[in-house]
């Protein structure tokens, strides 16, 4: 374990403003800083940075916590992993600690990166079955400059070249396993993943190989494979060339749909191209992406595999603040082909002349219909104008309302009528539904009480006050021995609340300050969420003495009298406690 001090030390030498700045575009409000929430999409800020209590809480997505919490989940880290990478930030030296899981990783990354040099020295090797690698590298048009620059390389038709390799290197059977390049057979036999296959190493944002995919030279199948999860790669937060991307000066990003795609983008200097790993697009992705761009270009092959994943990456980014306009690609079924038939310029072209969400959405539901006969025109004048009624602005609305009113010769003023009539419809419904929100993110919204608590209100009433007393002893943890004498952990109605008030006191015991950054190391992720939110609902409320009394006034009223006298006999205490039980469960 990592001592509780140089936690303590860590936190205090990063601070949470500072770290969060570097991920999240922050803007400086009076005693906070908001900005738009990393972990969910979103066009209006929801996150709020507390620099006094060194906290932060998202009120869209709920996610909330110290420093370390923030780093842990914007990078995808366990705990000890999120300390190192605030040491390292800070410039201090980790100490001598067992962290079998935080070693682990490391091997896996070295191990990565140790097959990444193994697969390109197979690609340059002097033998038949290297240069007929090469041949197909460069037969794709790739220049040996853009092979060394993304790594590429070959993995040889062997079960075992690659382990064989890195037994010599010093790694176990469990590494290897664990990196995911090797597998066991159903005899118990340790084999190579990547066989006979031209190779691509996948990169996260600090420059780690974390993950590799491969491709057969000839038409076997599967054509494809890519690497399992591990503990280094969770293919739905990772971006293809990303680590690239992000040096380029351009703030348009053009999303492709394969790494070959995007590697002949670069290497004809489009520097911002990117592809999801995985199979399709994630919201994760996206929110990566938007730390980046602030316009993406979707540049996905012209099938119907393409279109389909055209349309569904523009539903994940409808909520976000990025721009997304479409390429469309004549004469060709991906960019990589185009390139190669018709060269940059004309690529430069096609990209400067993309059509945008909405030009791209109404122009799908056009070719849908015949519009010579008026029935159809009645059923896509209904289509366009739902998707008119949408987030767009009134300028665009009459623009593109205009356009339909022309296409379907019907009056503009009709068209208009029906889509002002579709605007109020979806802002009665938004209405409602915010109405619907606010009902959930009272002070008692997040008060989870089994349906079976006596007590009813009084309960909720206890309850409150349970939450409110241990958000004022985080605040002022000189108030926590008046507490302690008075209210116990197994006394609260609500479970997270009582394990949060024990790890309060527990860390005054130990002489720790009980921050979220102490308590988040004992807590679930659930419940440090819930104090940071119960921290920011109270950041600009004085909780006192006199607040904390009442607190604890409220919370004896509803135990019995002997256990705040500590006269409750060993019967009568256990009989409490299974009162206490039925409550809660």
């Amino acid at each position: 374990m990592i001592p509780r001090e140089y936690i303590d030390e860590v936190v205090r030498r990063n601070d949470i403003t500072e770290v969060v700045g570097s991920y999240v575009q922050l803007r400086h409000r009076g005693r906070t800083h908001t900005g738009l929430c990393p972990f969910h999409s979103e066009k209006t800020p929801s996150f709020v940075v507390y620099p006094e209590t060194q906290s932060f809480y998202c009120f869209g997505c709920g996610a909330g916590g110290d420093v370390i919490t923030f780093v842990r989940k914007i990078s995808n880290l366990d705990y000890v992993e999120a300390v190192k990478l605030l040491a390292g930030r800070a410039g201090m030296p980790m100490p001598e600690e067992d962290d079998q899981a935080g070693r682990l990783r490391s091997r896996v990354l070295a191990i990565n990166k140790e097959a990444a040099r193994f697969f390109y020295e197979q690609l340059n090797a002097e033998n038949d079955a290297a240069r007929t690698a090469r041949g197909y590298w460069r037969g794709r048009g790739l220049s040996d400059s853009t092979i060394r620059r993304f790594g590429l390389g070959y993995a040889p038709d062997d079960f075992g070249a690659l382990r064989r390799h890195l037994r010599s290197k010093g790694y176990t059977e469990e590494e290897m396993l664990a990196s995911g390049l090797q597998k066991r057979s159903e005899k118990g036999n340790v084999y190579d993943v990547f066989r006979g296959r031209v190779m691509t190493p996948i990169f996260d944002l600090r420059g780690n190989v974390i993950a590799f995919g491969g491709r057969v030279l000839g038409d076997e199948k599967p054509k494809y494979i890519n690497s399992p999860e591990t503990l280094v790669y969770k293919k739905s937060k990772a971006m293809f060339a990303l680590n690239i991307a992000k040096k380029s000066t351009s703030r348009r990003y053009i999303l492709c749909e394969g790494y070959m795609d995007v590697i002949s983008l670069h290497q004809a200097g489009f520097d911002t191209a990117v592809a999801a790993c995985g199979t399709a697009l994630t919201a994760d992705q996206v929110r990566l992406l938007s730390e980046y761009a602030d316009e993406v270009v979707l540049c996905y092959d012209s099938d119907e595999a393409g279109q389909k994943a055209t349309a569904r990456s523009l539903g994940l980014f409808a909520e976000s603040p990025v721009k997304v306009s479409v390429l469309n690609i004549p004469g060709a079924k991906d960019p990589d082909e185009f390139i190669k038939k018709y060269g940059r310029e004309r690529f430069e072209s096609l990209l400067n002349g993309t059509s945008n969400a909405i030009e791209y959405k109404l122009a799908k539901v056009r070719e849908k219909y015949d519009l010579a006969r008026p029935a159809d025109r009645v059923e896509y004048i209904k289509e366009a104008i739902r998707l008119l009624a949408g987030r767009l602005t009134p300028t665009e609305r009459e623009v593109y309302a205009g356009r339909l009113a022309e296409e379907t010769d019907v009056a503009k003023a009709s068209v208009m009528a029906q889509l002002e009539a579709a605007v109020r419809s979806n802002q009665r419904k938004a209405q409602r539904q915010r109405e619907k929100e606010l009902l959930n993110t009272g002070a008692g919204a997040d008060i989870k009480l089994p349906y079976n608590t006596p007590g009813g209100e009084k309960a909720l009433g206890v309850a409150s006050a349970e939450q409110q007393l241990v958000a004022a002893l985080i605040r002022d943890p000189a108030l926590i021995p008046l507490a302690e004498s008075r209210v116990k952990p197994e006394q609260f109605l609500m479970e997270d609340m009582g394990a949060a008030y024990a790890a309060v006191l527990e860390a005054k015991r130990q002489g720790h300050l009980p921050d979220l950054a102490t308590l988040a190391s004992s807590l679930p992720e659930e419940t440090v969420s819930r104090l940071s939110l119960l921290l920011a609902r109270n950041y600009d409320v004085g909780l006192g003495r006199r607040d904390v009394e009442m607190y604890l006034d409220r919370l004896e009223q509803s135990v019995p009298q002997s256990s705040k006298a500590g006269g409750m006999t060993g019967e009568e205490l256990e009989e409490y406690m299974e009162r206490l039980r039925r409550k809660k469960g």
